[in-house]
């Protein structure tokens, strides 16, 4: 009969072998993230992802479905998505692409390649950028469902969630590139998040004057990466958020957040979370409240 010192070790033996087969079958996976799933599978779960000058959100809800809005300017989202998705996950139900400007989906042929794609929604606003023609290209490739997003359209995530979007209320094939940005309200029961893109203030009021209170969030995600461009008052005093999260890069030569938005979410009252400080900033809901993950 084998030695039970020589079985245990053969056993560790394996079980070392089997993790090193997974970091290098999945090589942007952090091990220390291995059994540590970042979003608990009986809550909304929402990470804001630290891709530097960028956005990308990550969503997942309790009946599994997944969703990513905008994926950075780089290959760096799947690095990001390597920590807060299981290492055998790739499929992903949607992607939102806000707007066609490189930081918000420069790393989208590569979250196409690396992952099984359903459905993405965008707009028609159109870019000449490499980046973007190359991920259209793939879209058409993969023969993903493509929407083109309008005001009143809902999502569902499963198990009550939904995404509603906000704007555009148009074909927004011919406005600037920021202004076409989707707007888009996820809600969970009694709790909400508002996802601007790079929307600025005038898209803002317009939707305080067709949406009213109707725009109230538990959470912002301050437009155009905190730039003064975006992130009106009276937006804020409609939203009425109790955190906003600015996703930017550190020391980015824009100056975001400028610091009139800061001082703004502050005289608000707002708790104001940042990628560029914290790294990935993970937001859970029961449908009843929001929690902050520490």
């Amino acid at each position: 009969m084998m030695d039970e010192r020589v079985i245990r070790s053969r056993v560790m033996m394996l079980g070392v072998m089997v993790v090193a087969l997974l970091v290098v079958w999945w090589p942007d996976i952090s091990l220390e993230t291995i059994g540590s799933p970042v979003c608990d599978s009986k809550l909304l779960c929402v990470v804001f992802l630290d891709v530097g000058q960028g956005d990308a959100i990550f969503i997942q809800s309790s009946s599994g479905k997944q969703m990513l809005i905008d994926s950075g300017r780089d290959n760096n989202v799947l690095r990001q998505l390597g920590e807060v998705m299981s290492f055998s996950d790739r499929d992903l139900d949607y992607i939102l692409a806000t707007h066609p400007d490189a930081d918000h989906v420069g790393g989208l042929s590569a979250v196409l390649d690396r992952f099984s794609v359903l459905h993405v929604i965008r707009t028609e606003n159109e870019s000449e950028t490499g980046v973007w023609e190359t991920a259209v290209r793939k879209m058409e490739e993969e023969g993903v469902v493509v929407h083109f997003a309008r005001r009143g359209q809902r999502y569902d995530l499963g198990n009550d969630v939904y995404l509603e979007i906000l704007f555009p209320d148009i074909d927004a094939s011919e406005l600037e590139s920021n202004t076409s940005s989707i707007v888009a309200r996820l809600v969970y029961g009694d709790t909400a998040f508002m996802l601007t893109g790079d929307s600025p203030k005038s898209i803002e009021e317009y939707l305080v004057l067709v949406e009213g209170e109707n725009l109230q969030s538990n959470v912002l995600k301050a437009g155009h990466h905190g730039s003064r461009t975006s992130t009106s008052e009276l937006f804020i005093a409609e939203v009425d958020p109790d955190y906003a999260v600015i996703s930017a890069g550190a020391d980015n030569s824009y100056g975001h957040p400028h610091l009139e938005v800061t001082d703004l979410l502050f005289n608000f009252g707002v708790e104001i979370r940042s990628t560029a400080e914290e790294g990935n900033i993970v937001f859970w809901s029961d449908g009843a409240e929001v929690y902050l993950k520490q």
